[in-house]
């Protein structure tokens, strides 16, 4: 195998990755960017659309950071790391003030002051957007910061797969394959950390780029990590739903930000039944179940789904704020200026994952996590707005970690040893998984699964079927599949079927609904009892911690 070394590894090719590669970098270190398809364009911080949540008061001066503290806590339903949440909403505008430094150009008020827009769960309008590109501007004034900069080294079309380990069981690295090649590399490192966002491709209908298969939470389990709350995956309201061909495609939140108001096949404005208060501006937990039971109640449009309209609108309004969505819909001949469009929820982000410390700290000693990969800040339910600040505050954090760790050994004369055992295993597992099966037709049968019984409704008796068919299934990849069409396939679908088995079993597990978690056979919040994170370990057993309350306790 090929050899690199250097002092800080990052994994992943999104915002999180890009923001603790440049921290890292400006500490005089050698770092590399490993990336599964293209750095900034296969992730999905630029497919974000709708904005970045900060408390700057221009849009309401009586907004505050208890204010966003409290949103957040609330919209995750209590399940959240408050102590990261109250990180998360102070240092957020100094992460926007960074992207501005980088070159990001942000929407500003006639004043000059940043332009803010309301999103959904939030009492105050504080997410400042790029009109509804966001994640793009956001994504390329990182790329531009990542270029600049002395020592990052990026490689693209890289998948990191096993992470290895010293003498002292601290996380060193990770075996890679060159996906143009196959050919396995060691890369080496005094830090290491995950940033490879999601597994939103466990469904057939997503948000996601095809990139996001849950490698993080696979490598993560393999060196002996837990994951905590892999139950919380949230469905995004409103995705596209025809033609066939755009099915899941994003329609940004950004679109009821701006006053868009959703209706049923009758013409009922149907959010005054599920929240007669927030209606479209309620969390996505609540928006997403009250599009999925209108249509199974049989009052969704003749393509499964239900209208969001804007045509009340200024024509400038869409013209300017939601410039995207309008172009997105010409493609496929509908102009929402004069008519609706029609959208149905779509699984869009995972709030569970590797649990982490205020400076991106994993359990595991020598491995750092942030991003979507982690687990525990935005507790049972996301708010929009909050994932982009999510990457700029704890990237930059991990990324800090990840340095002040390499330098101190780095200062020690500490040599970089990989457990002689660590790197050939890793390389045996990846060739021990090709074989005979076709790999396409387990992605399939895993994601049909998925969606029929571990989405938007839960229960017991559909979490023990989706659970025999996964492991099924993963029988199957363990007798090895074919790859005809290249590794990657094969690698993907034997890290998504242990990550949809912990999806499952976590679900199963978890005996109430919370957030994105709906439970037909328990349909109410049970804060006695489970007021509490799932653990699933690498061995697959399932346990509980206590949620970390330190300022909401909705039990008092």
């Amino acid at each position: 195998m090929e050899h690199l070394e250097c002092d800080v590894l990052v994994i992943g090719g999104g915002g999180a990755a890009a923001r603790a590669a440049i921290e890292a970098a400006r500490r005089n270190l050698n770092v590399v960017i490993v990336s599964k398809g293209a750095v900034g364009r296969s992730g999905c911080t630029v497919m974000a659309e709708g904005g970045y949540n900060a408390v700057l008061r221009t849009a309401d001066p009586d907004d505050s950071f208890d204010a966003h503290f409290r949103d957040t806590v609330e919209g995750g339903a209590y399940l959240n790391d408050q102590d990261m949440v109250e990180i998360l909403v102070r240092e957020a505008p100094k992460r926007l003030l960074d992207l501005e430094n980088f070159g990001a150009v942000f929407d500003r008020n006639e004043d000059g002051t940043l332009a803010q827009r309301p999103f959904g769960g939030q009492s105050k309008p504080r997410t400042c957007y790029a009109g509804d590109r966001t994640g793009h501007e956001i994504m390329m004034a990182l790329l531009d910061e990542v270029r600049r900069l002395d020592g990052i080294t990026v490689l693209e079309r890289t998948m990191g797969y096993g992470l290895v380990r010293d003498h002292d069981g601290r996380v060193v690295g990770a075996v890679c394959v060159d996906l143009q090649t196959e050919d396995t590399i060691v890369i080496t490192a005094y830090a290491t950390v995950l940033a490879t966002g999601g597994a939103g491709q466990l469904y057939p209908v997503t948000t996601n780029p095809v990139h996001k298969t849950g490698d993080g939470y696979a490598m993560a389990l393999r060196v002996g990590c837990p994951l905590i709350d892999m139950e919380m995956v949230q469905f995004h309201p409103t995705g596209m739903v025809y033609p066939e061909s755009v099915r899941g495609v994003l329609v940004t939140e950004a679109v009821r930000g701006e006053g868009g108001r959703l209706y049923n096949a009758r013409g009922e404005r149907f959010m005054k039944r599920y929240d007669p208060e927030r209606m479209e501006l309620a969390t996505r937990d609540v928006v997403a179940r009250a599009i999925y039971r209108e249509i199974k109640e049989g009052r969704g449009t003749e393509h499964g789904g239900v209208y969001l309209d804007v045509t009340h609108l200024p024509d400038e309004v869409i013209e300017e704020k939601l410039e995207t969505t309008l172009k997105q819909f010409l493609r496929v001949g509908v102009d929402i200026r004069n008519e609706p469009m029609e959208v149905a929820p779509t699984a869009h982000h995972f709030m569970g994952g590797v649990p982490i410390d205020a400076d991106g700290k994993t359990p595991i000693p020598g491995l750092f996590a942030c991003g979507e990969v982690t687990g525990g800040i935005h507790g049972a339910n996301r708010l929009g707005g909050n994932a982009l600040a999510d990457t700029q505050v704890f990237g930059y954090r991990a990324g800090r970690a990840a340095a002040e760790l390499a330098l101190k050994l780095r200062r020690r004369g500490r040599r970089i040893q990989v457990r002689k055992t660590d790197a050939p295993t890793v390389e045996s597992e990846i060739w021990s998984t090709v074989g005979q099966e076709d790999p396409i037709r387990v992605r399939e049968k895993l994601r049909e699964t998925m969606w029929e019984y571990v989405g938007l409704e839960r229960s017991e008796k559909g979490l023990k079927t989706a659970i025999k068919t996964l492991n099924e299934l993963k029988e199957t990849v363990e007798s090895g599949l074919d790859d005809e069409y290249g590794l990657r396939p094969v690698l993907e679908v034997r890290n998504m079927v242990e990550v949809a088995i912990a999806v499952a079993r976590s679900a199963l597990y978890r005996t109430e609904s919370r957030g994105a978690h709906y439970r037909s056979d328990y349909p109410e919040r049970d804060d006695k009892r489970w007021l509490r994170h799932t653990v699933y370990r690498p061995n697959g057993s399932l346990a509980t911690r206590p949620a970390k309350i330190t300022r909401l306790d909705p039990r008092q």
